[in-house]
């Protein structure tokens, strides 16, 4: 109990940490992908018009709208649907479990982005920012 009271002061703020990180994670795919940055190997020849680079698109902005933190709950469920697609279209088919598939990061992020899509982006986001001015 003495844990949860401690730790309960700082969860508006470790939810703004979360959507940050998560972005900053997501938009390092979009990056590889479209922006040849970093290199990645089974990332660099993307054609945009292919499912990898059309989901390069999403993670590039969506990745920088949660790190801003600006359309916080659209941009996470929009990347919630687009990570869940790319589990079930990419890993299911190769095996059931994803530690076996390689699923294992798809699945967490749909899971973090929904969550992000159901409680916002904290207060350090521009959401929030415009919520206190307007």
């Amino acid at each position: 109990m003495a844990l949860e009271t401690a730790l309960s002061g700082w969860r508006p703020h470790l939810l703004s940490a979360l959507r940050i990180m998560s972005g900053l994670l997501i938009l390092q795919h979009g990056t590889a992908k479209l922006l040849k940055f970093p290199v990645v190997p089974n990332m660099s020849n993307v054609s945009l018009s292919s499912m990898g680079g059309i989901a390069g698109i999403f993670e590039l902005v969506g990745g920088i709208l949660l790190v801003i933190g600006l359309f916080t709950r659209p941009a996470a469920f929009i990347l919630s649907g687009m990570t869940a697609v790319a589990y079930f279209m990419a890993h299911a088919p190769k095996n059931f479990y994803p530690i076996l598939n390689g699923g294992e990061l798809a699945v967490l992020y749909c899971f973090v982005f929904l969550y992000l899509a159901a409680a916002g982006g904290g207060p350090w986001s521009a959401d929030a920012m415009f919520r206190r001015r307007g």
